[in-house]
């Protein structure tokens, strides 16, 4: 914990606070997440009443309990002497947690997405909402599976403090901020109460993806395509009629606007694309050699769907277990937050294209990611599973190898080692 210089009481007091969450890539939604966390806040009175007392005050308890017990058998005035003070520090100890922690509580991130590595800033806003001074107490804030300690004086009433916070990001994920627990306990540490908010946030760690830029995925001139802006000679959405230049296409020249203008005009088209493209991500863990291959196929996967969705708005994302459709790109990137490796006892590549066949039909492109561990009849038998008349590529996450391209079957195959060369590997293929 970093603190700032102390300032006046009437003034607005700003602590940062540097929580190192663990690495976190959940198997169910982050809204579930949440959920649980804000539901674990919730304990039963019983239950707290038990965690009041800690357990150096357990053990004094016992001991006076024990002392006071043999001071009555044995009739030793010093035995009941030290039972008497062990109780009168029990009882002073106890004085502490006499007072409200009606503390309003608010937690606020300045993003609730970021890019793995990046950080996260947020504030922590306490405010005495009474007409009375709150006892200081402790504020422990979750994020993750780490945790924050925020130590807040005695306020008077109406006061407000603002602590700041930064939530460093190693690795994907999402993660669980909150909900915020107000701890009162006593200098002997004797006794602690806990009460619990219901606020909670939940901040997703995207994976790292690279723009293809130059790369134009899709099938051209396609009566069922979709128009884009990108001009073209030779296309069959009709844009508007310019002027003759040399190399066009004699058949395209409009002869009756030539006839009325007096110079020669050809036809200029919008470029259209088939704008169904399908993603399948094999989660398999047999289909990696470690978890840092599994995450460059994740990287790789995310950065292929959110150019298709930036050039045709028409995505299939296909997993062991789940199918991501007709989603935007904040929200895409949320879903390969939450990625995890499937059961162990689950189906690989291969079965993946069974998958992903019935969402292939009338696909320009669909692309494969799996890891080096793939034997090449595994993907042979994916791909042959796929409907015949898209174009089908397979991008292998490799760190151990060089940016080689083979065939198998009718299918390109990539072999890219760092997420950097994946543009160029897939412009040599697909430009």
């Amino acid at each position: 914990m970093m603190s700032s210089p102390s300032r006046p009481a009437d003034a607005r007091r700003t602590r940062t606070l540097r929580a190192w969450p663990t690495r976190a890539v959940p198997d169910e939604t982050a809204t579930t997440q949440t959920r649980q966390a804000t539901r674990r806040a919730r304990v039963t009175s019983a239950a707290e009443s038990l965690r009041t007392l800690r357990p150096l005050g357990w053990l004094l308890l016992s001991c006076s309990v024990g002392v006071g017990i043999a001071a009555t058998l044995l009739g030793w005035a010093e035995f009941a002497t030290a039972a008497l003070v062990a109780g009168l520090v029990m009882i002073q100890s106890a004085l502490f947690l006499i007072g409200r922690t009606a503390y309003d509580i608010r937690i606020a991130l300045n993003r609730t997405r970021v890019v793995a590595g990046e950080r996260a800033y947020g504030s922590l806003t306490v405010t005495n909402p009474t007409t009375r001074s709150l006892a200081p107490a402790r504020l422990m804030l979750p994020v993750g599976s780490g945790w924050g300690s925020f130590d807040v004086p005695r306020m008077p009433a109406g006061e407000t403090r603002d602590d700041l916070f930064s939530i460093p990001t190693a690795a994907r994920g999402a993660l669980a901020v909150g909900p915020v627990s107000v701890l009162r306990g006593d200098p002997l540490g004797l006794f602690e109460r806990i009460s619990h908010r219901d606020d909670a946030h939940t901040l997703y760690v995207h994976p790292l993806t690279v723009p293809l830029v130059g790369l134009s995925l899709g099938r051209v001139r396609d009566l069922e395509g979709l128009a884009t802006p990108d001009l073209s000679r030779d296309d069959v959405s009709f844009h508007a009629l310019r002027e003759y230049t040399p190399g066009d296409d004699l058949r395209h020249v409009h002869w009756r606007s030539t006839a009325r203008a007096g110079e020669v005009l050809v036809r200029q088209y919008e470029e259209t694309r088939r704008s169904r493209f399908v993603i399948g991500l094999s989660t398999h863990p047999d289909d990696y050699s470690d978890p840092d291959e599994f995450e460059l196929a994740v990287s790789i996967a995310a950065s292929f769907g959110m150019h298709a969705l930036a050039d045709s708005r028409d995505l299939a994302v296909l997993m062991q277990g789940r199918v991501v459709t007709d989603t935007g790109e904040g929200r895409l990137l949320d879903e390969f937050s939450l990625v995890s490796f499937s059961s162990a006892g689950g189906t690989g590549i291969d079965a993946l294209g069974v998958r992903i066949a019935p969402h292939a039909h009338q696909a320009a492109l669909v692309i494969l990611v799996c890891g080096a561990q793939a034997s090449a009849a595994a993907l042979h038998a994916a791909c042959g599973r796929l409907p015949a008349g898209g174009r089908t590529l397979v991008v292998v996450a490799d760190p151990e190898s060089e940016s080689v391209r083979r065939r198998v079957g009718t299918a390109d195959v990539l072999h890219v080692p760092r997420l950097e060369e994946l543009p160029r590997a897939v412009r040599r293929v697909l430009s």
